[in-house]
Formats: C-alpha cells, sequence, structure tokens
C-alpha cells in the first residue's frame, strides 16, 4: 500500500483496547482510530453497518465483548448481542469489502475437561452462557468472513481497568486474607504483550500474499492456578510498597460463582509462532510489569 492502512479498532476502555490504544500511538504502520459505545455499538447491529461504510477502514480488530461472566448468566440477550450478533454484522460487511476482520474470543468456550493445554484444532464445548455466546461469535465470524482471524486470549491482565491484579490489590486494602479459586489454571497474559502481538497479526495479513486464515491462540508461557497467581500479586505488591493479603485456597464449588469456569484454562499458542513468529513473555515477569504500575500509578512499560 502507498498510504498508511486504516486498522479500526473496536472497543475503547477495555483493558486489551486500552492496551491496543498506548501500542498503536507509537505505530507507524497503521492509521489507526478506536471507537466504542455510543459511536460503535456492538448491541445495536443496524448501525453497524454505515458507521463502518463511513469509515471505510482496511482492517478491523474487534476487542470489545460482553465480559462479565457471571453477569452473562443472567443477561444473556445483551451478552449474545455483543459477542454475537454484533461480530457476525461487522463479519458480514468485511466479507463484503474484502478487509480483514480480527476477532477475539476466549478461553471461556473450552469445557476444561482436557488434560494438556488446548489447541486451536480442539472442538469448543462452553459451560456458561459467557463461554456460548463466545463460541457463536466464533462460528459466526468464520462463516460470515472468509478473511477472519479468530484469536482467543487467556486471563488478560494489566494496569488498565478492571483487572485481576488491580482487583486482588483492592481487597487487600480492606482485607487481611481474601479467598482465591486454586482449581482453575491458565496461562495468564499482559495486555500490552497481547497488544504487540495482535498489531503484528493485523499487518501481516494485509500481506498480498497471507492466506493462513482461521483461528489462533495468543496466550502467556507457562501456567498457575488464581490462587497462586493471587499470591504473586502480593509478592510483587510488597517489593513496591504496596498492600498485601494472606490468600485462602478454596475450591470453585465452594466459592461458589454463579458461572461455571473451565478448571483448565490453559490455551498453547503452536500456531501463533508458525505463522507470525510470536511468542509471548512468561506470565510471571509480566505480571511483575502489571502490579508495579497499579502500585506506583506510574505509565504503562
Amino acid at each position: 500500500m502507498t498510504t498508511s492502512p486504516r486498522l479500526l479498532v473496536v472497543g475503547k476502555t477495555g483493558q486489551v483496547a486500552s492496551a491496543l490504544a498506548y501500542r498503536l500511538a507509537d505505530d507507524t504502520f497503521f492509521k489507526s482510530a478506536l471507537f466504542g459505545r455510543p459511536d460503535l455499538d456492538l448491541a445495536n447491529t443496524e448501525t453497524i453497518k454505515p458507521f463502518l461504510d463511513a469509515q471505510m477502514p482496511d482492517a478491523i480488530l474487534n476487542a470489545a465483548a460482553y465480559t462479565d461472566v457471571d453477569g452473562a448468566e443472567t443477561n444473556e440477550d445483551e451478552a449474545n448481542a455483543i459477542n454475537h450478533a454484533g461480530p457476525a454484522k461487522i463479519a458480514e460487511w468485511c466479507n463484503e469489502t474484502g478487509a480483514p476482520f480480527l476477532h477475539l474470543s476466549t478461553d471461556c468456550v473450552f469445557d476444561g475437561s482436557k488434560d494438556g493445554g488446548y489447541l486451536e484444532t480442539d472442538a469448543p464445548n462452553p459451560v456458561s452462557v459467557y463461554g456460548r455466546t463466545k463460541a457463536d461469535g466464533e462460528t459466526a465470524v468464520a462463516s460470515a468472513a472468509p478473511k477472519h482471524l479468530i484469536v482467543r486470549v487467556s486471563w488478560v491482565h494489566s494496569q488498565f481497568g478492571k483487572s485481576f491484579p488491580r482487583t486482588m490489590l483492592n481487597l487487600a486494602k480492606t482485607r487481611d486474607t481474601v479467598s482465591v479459586v486454586c482449581d482453575q489454571f491458565g496461562r495468564p497474559t499482559h495486555a500490552l504483550d497481547l497488544a504487540s502481538g495482535l498489531i503484528t497479526m493485523a499487518q501481516t495479513c494485509l500481506e498480498p500474499t497471507f492466506s493462513d486464515w482461521g483461528t489462533y491462540h495468543l496466550a502467556g508461557q507457562g501456567h498457575v492456578d488464581r490462587a497462586s497467581m493471587a499470591e504473586a500479586v502480593f509478592e510483587d505488591s510488597a517489593l513496591f510498597s504496596g498492600p498485601t493479603a494472606s490468600v485462602e485456597h478454596v475450591s470453585s464449588q465452594a466459592f461458589g460463582a454463579p458461572a461455571q469456569r473451565p478448571l483448565n484454562s490453559k490455551l498453547d499458542s503452536p500456531r501463533a509462532a508458525a505463522v507470525f513468529g510470536l511468542r509471548l513473555p512468561d506470565w510471571r515477569n509480566s505480571l511483575t510489569d502489571s502490579v508495579r504500575a497499579i502500585t506506583q500509578e506510574t505509565d504503562v512499560v
């Protein structure tokens, strides 16, 4: 392309969208813009096509979603609109125009019963309303837009918005002990690491010879359970003179969250490594970056 391609990011305030905004601010490849509600509302599907017609991006990256896993159990219509119907409309527009569509999905499309890490070829079997709406969104995007990259992500954390480290640190300000589930395992992923990888994928898929469309996993290296991750948050927080607390390890059944989570959320990412050369950093080092930024209220790292 002789001019900078236009990348439209759906989402503005979430962890990944915020990280993308930061990374794209210094990016010289794309002319980028981020849009969220009310300008671009995935729940209002009739407005999506006219909005995209006016913007005419060369590629779209959807970082918006209904991510309240427990809330989705009683707000299925809204979750379905944002996670399924809205992305389907974007995919239809991309099919009409030829623009690549990068759509973020989740480890929650799996039931968590596999022993090892999940691969892109493993069949989804969600155990929650949230997971089901995200799986339905994947199917709709893949059906409507041949030029798609569905990117499943796992346990995203950062200094932005509502993140697991920030939640733990806020709880520690008023509690000596926090209860965290110890039987859910995943690969924590720094939103800034993820954003860098997504930008690489978006750049690469605009190359005229690119043909490796389909589903990818993109997650941090290593794995941990939620309770041990919370302990790591407090270990790092102590280094930066932040709040700390003891962690009570409890089972998912004892914790009693409204929505069921997969006990195994480990996403393996061999295809992203093979096609895009992407291998995200180890979760432990990246978690320290998030905790440092939150406790010191510094700029992103």
